[in-house]
């Protein structure tokens, strides 16, 4: 990789627009939810699969029923995005915050 490729790379990386929102862990075979809420959804399922396979997710009812029923009967869902109107200090982590309780009275999940 050339430096210009490279310094196009970490701009284009510092430029992305940043999507948080609210996720679903869905098991299958066991038929249980867990909702979570990320302030940057593009990198949260890789963070949680990483976790699960090396058996060090702190949320034990998803790793006990991960090292259950394997990854295979695990899927993620994004299932709402917060809007790009609201303001990126507090009252955003405040919009997020409220977005994940509605979800979880909707689905009934575990919160994570």
């Amino acid at each position: 990789m050339t430096e210009t490729t490279r310094k196009a790379a970490v701009t284009a990386y510092k430029e992305r627009k940043i999507a948080a929102g609210i996720y679903a862990i869905r098991c299958v075979a066991s038929d249980e939810v867990w909702i979570g809420s990320a302030p940057d959804l593009s990198t949260i399922e890789n963070r949680l699969w990483f976790t699960l396979r090396q058996g060090a997710n702190p949320h034990r009812s998803l790793q006990e029923a991960w090292n259950a029923h394997g990854s295979a009967a695990f899927t993620f869902d994004v299932i709402a995005h917060l809007r790009d109107e609201d303001d990126p200090g507090y009252p955003r982590r405040t919009a997020l915050r409220n977005l994940h309780l509605r979800w979880l009275e909707q689905l009934g999940g575990a919160r994570i």
